[in-house]
């Protein structure tokens, strides 16, 4: 009887230990998957010729800047202080279109990047998740953010309700999803 209990004893340990061992975690660099992408080099390649465009056009307001302030120190002098005031006014005015226009194409560059950028994002986190899915891994740490790219909600045990009644927390939380 002892050695059918040391027996089932052991195999109960040895499968125990196994699947505990069978557990796989991994980590991906996404950051280095997501420049190989061939859609990443595509819309890199849009986004500089974006670039170019707006700064074309701040160059075109920069030169007709340059143009009025090289005409008003020129003609400075033999101007009438009414002439000077307006010609003044002109290049405050263009001086504050280009402010404008650079501040409009800052935050349309912004737009166009995520615009392009984000279903590029999107496909390579669905295949890490994929193939963490297939591969049987639990954790998939990104080794670019320092965070967890992939984690198999199914098999991960949330602590929060056993440390909340360790502590003493009875009222209800504010919020269930997890922090990602």
């Amino acid at each position: 009887m002892k050695k059918v209990l040391k027996l089932t004893l052991a195999v109960v340990m040895v499968m125990c230990s196994t699947s505990l061992f069978a557990q796989k975690f991994g980590r991906i660099n996404s950051q280095e998957i997501f420049a190989s992408m061939p859609e990443t080099k595509s819309a890199e390649t849009e986004l500089q010729a974006y670039a170019q465009e707006l700064s074309a056009q701040i160059e075109t307001l920069q030169v007709e800047f340059n143009t009025k302030y090289q005409e008003y120190q020129k003609n400075e002098a033999t101007w009438n202080e009414s002439i000077k005031q307006l010609k003044n006014k002109e290049l405050v005015d263009i001086d504050n279109r280009i402010r404008e226009f650079q501040q409009v194409a800052q935050q349309d560059m912004m737009k166009k990047q995520e615009e392009l950028l984000a279903p590029i994002r999107d496909k390579a986190t669905n295949a890490i998740n994929e193939v963490a899915k297939e591969g049987g891994y639990i954790f998939v740490y990104d080794v670019t953010t320092g965070t967890m790219a992939y984690i198999d909600e199914a098999v991960v045990t949330d602590l929060g309700p056993a440390v909340r009644t360790k502590l003493g927390i009875t009222e209800p939380v504010a919020s269930t999803a997890p922090a990602k």
